[in-house]
């Protein structure tokens, strides 16, 4: 079964935003001429700029919350389009990877990294996902990708979070227009009581990576712990 994977592609797409290059600074205007005289002008009281939003999300609907660390900025993930449906009263309630939101969208860094956080009531969805289904939920994400980035070096992985299994896949990605541009991709899925919920990131460089993979996630109530524990990836010791 094939679960979200429309909202997995949507949400690549905010984060292939971070492969085009920075662009260049514009040369910022002059001041406009001011009758004000300078020293009224200098005792003038500075405007607070309005503090901005902390990179962390709470889904109590779905049962979880996630912390990035503060030097990470908070965007609007770009407009879902627009589908025209020829007979817009036959359609029922949403269903399916309609039910998937993008509950969080984040940035780090010059070279933009990603992060996007995916969120699926199972409220909504109609039914409940098991363990079994972790894979499936990113099914088709790295095809996807393919046309864009060429990617290297996918692998996969699971662990556990508290009494949550995980599923987790990295992969190294470089954009084919600017291949000088290496990324890597990671995207961890879980089930939780009510829903299931996607991490993923796009990071340039260890630091955002690291950022991404210690975010801080709480699962159904149990105890805070880093998104990514460091053993994730090692393989299993033999018993």
């Amino acid at each position: 079964m094939r679960l979200p994977l429309a909202a997995l592609l949507f949400a690549l797409g905010c984060a292939r935003l971070a492969a085009q290059a920075p662009a260049s600074a514009a040369t910022p205007p002059k001041p406009a001429a001011t009758s004000a005289p300078a020293a009224a002008l200098a005792g003038a009281p500075a405007t607070a700029a309005a503090p901005s939003p902390q990179p962390q999300v709470e889904r109590n609907d779905v049962g979880f919350s996630y912390r990035l660390p503060s030097d990470w900025e908070v965007v609007a993930p770009p407009p879902a389009p627009k589908v025209e449906i020829p007979f817009p009263m036959l359609v029922a309630a949403k269903k399916g990877d309609a039910c998937v939101e993008v509950a969080l969208t984040a940035k780090h860094g010059a070279t933009a990294s990603v992060v996007v956080v995916l969120a699926l009531p199972f409220s909504c969805y109609g039914q409940n996902l098991t363990a079994s289904d972790l894979a499936n939920l990113g099914a088709g994400a790295a095809e996807e990708m393919k046309q864009t980035f060429e990617i290297t070096e996918p692998a996969e992985a699971n662990y556990s979070l508290g009494s949550h299994a995980v599923w987790i896949e990295r992969a190294k990605g470089t954009p084919k227009h600017r291949p000088e541009n290496p990324f890597t991709f990671e995207i961890a899925c879980t089930v939780l009581e009510k829903g299931a919920a996607c991490w993923m990131t796009m990071a340039a460089d260890a630091a955002s990576l690291q950022g991404f993979e210690q975010g801080i996630v709480s699962l159904d109530g149990e105890a805070p712990v880093a998104l990514v524990p460091a053993s994730a990836f090692l393989p299993d010791k033999p018993s």
